[in-house]
């Protein structure tokens, strides 16, 4: 298995040249235009810095770097919707036009998703225009917080090269606590027992196996791409659970066979437990620290970041390899902790993506490096103003 680099000329380059907001977050209204491939916001904390990188996120499935609830990201104050439109580079030098939003009918919000301002079902639909992955300092406690935020670290991990991928994670989480409902109201009469059971086992056959698949692409990537003398140093990583063990060993039918076997014998013990204890919702993404071949929630904090800064950049690796669309990359508050080499190698590892990369900061010095190759802006006061001299046009 090879991987050519992100910067690779076969892969589509989709850089954003325009992003227009209207009611969003602290935004009553902005115009953006960008013209780099490295684009910096530099500005005080509750600037309004990360509002614009979640606006960029929405155009990928799910709800968001922040994972707020849509109606937060309307402005106070407003009517209540909002809008986000980003003008990207298209095939044979067009612009390709991309709206996400709420609207306000009849006294109820709609999300509405809009290509070339042709109405569409759903962000999946962007993933064939566009692909964009994220680092925010909420994931800074990763290898040390709960297994769950590992999980939803791989699953958007997963969802950047799978768009299906979270529906599926959803209607898994339905079909769990349908079968809880079950169990705990002890309606569970073997005829309905035995339907849910069934449907959990073909959902938690197929989120397990998408996760495997991608666990296993990456891990490749990084073994063949890995630089021990790399100031971001490389993971090992690998899934932990008792599906995710039948995954690798049997054949997906097989496995849902025995998945439901499994199922129906713990009904007592996951009645008394109130949740069903087996499956993909119980597993974990192991990481190791690779050059120093230790647990990562045992490396100190500054390798930590390191580290899921090396995996954030496999991963877009992995992006553009998969999807064959360099990906965009949004890195919240990514320079505070690094010191100035570690900055510059930063900046140089980004510029190798081939994609375009979007960065925060509270300090605008942290961006000093990049003045002659990144649009710089400094955000204040619901404002975005261009930092003279920071691009050479």
């Amino acid at each position: 298995m090879t991987f050519p680099p992100a910067s690779d000329p076969s892969f589509c380059v989709r850089r954003i040249g325009r992003v227009v907001l209207a009611d969003f977050r602290s935004y009553p209204a902005l115009d953006l235009r960008v013209s780099s491939g490295m684009v910096a916001l530099a500005g005080d904390n509750g600037a309004g810095k990360t509002n614009l990188l979640e606006a960029l996120s929405l155009f990928t499935p799910g709800r968001g770097l922040r994972r707020a609830d849509l109606s937060e990201m309307a402005r106070e104050g407003g009517s209540g919707g909002f809008a986000v439109s980003l003008e990207i580079a298209g095939e044979e030098g067009g612009m390709l036009q991309l709206g996400a939003g709420i609207e306000i009918v009849d006294g109820a919000s709609q999300r509405k998703f809009r290509l070339d301002r042709e109405p569409i079902g759903s962000a999946r639909a962007f993933a064939d225009h566009v692909r964009i992955v994220w680092l925010t300092p909420a994931m800074d406690g990763l290898f040390t917080g709960p297994a769950g935020e590992r999980r939803r670290f791989l699953d958007r991990l997963v969802l950047a090269v799978d768009s299906e991928h979270g529906a599926r994670v959803n209607a898994l989480e339905r079909a769990l606590r349908n079968r809880n409902r079950l169990l705990e109201e002890r309606r569970g009469e073997k005829i309905w027992l035995d339907a849910a059971e069934r449907e959990i086992a073909e959902l938690a056959v197929s989120v397990a196996a998408a996760r495997r698949e991608t666990v296993e692409r990456l891990a490749a990537l990084i073994r063949a791409t890995r630089n021990d003398d790399s100031p971001f140093p490389w993971a090992e990583i690998a899934l932990e659970g008792e599906i995710d063990l039948l995954i690798a060993e049997r054949p997906a039918l097989e496995a849902e066979d025995v998945f439901r076997a499994i199922l129906r014998d713990n009904r007592a013990r996951d009645a008394a437990a109130g949740r069903t204890l087996i499956g993909p919702q119980a597993s974990d993404l192991a990481v190791l620290h690779g050059p120093k071949q230790c647990e990562a929630r045992r490396a100190s904090t500054g390798e930590q970041k390191a580290l899921l800064v090396g995996l954030v950049l496999a991963h877009a690796r992995l992006v553009a390899a998969m999807s064959g669309i360099a990906p965009i990359v949004l890195l919240d508050e990514i320079a505070a902790h690094f010191d100035p080499a570690r900055r510059r190698a930063l900046f140089d590892a980004l510029g190798e993506l081939g994609g375009q990369v979007w960065m925060t900061g509270a300090d605008i010095a942290l961006f000093d490096d990049l003045r002659s190759r990144a649009d710089i802006f400094a955000v204040a006061g619901g404002r975005i103003t261009p930092v003279d001299g920071a691009r050479d046009e």
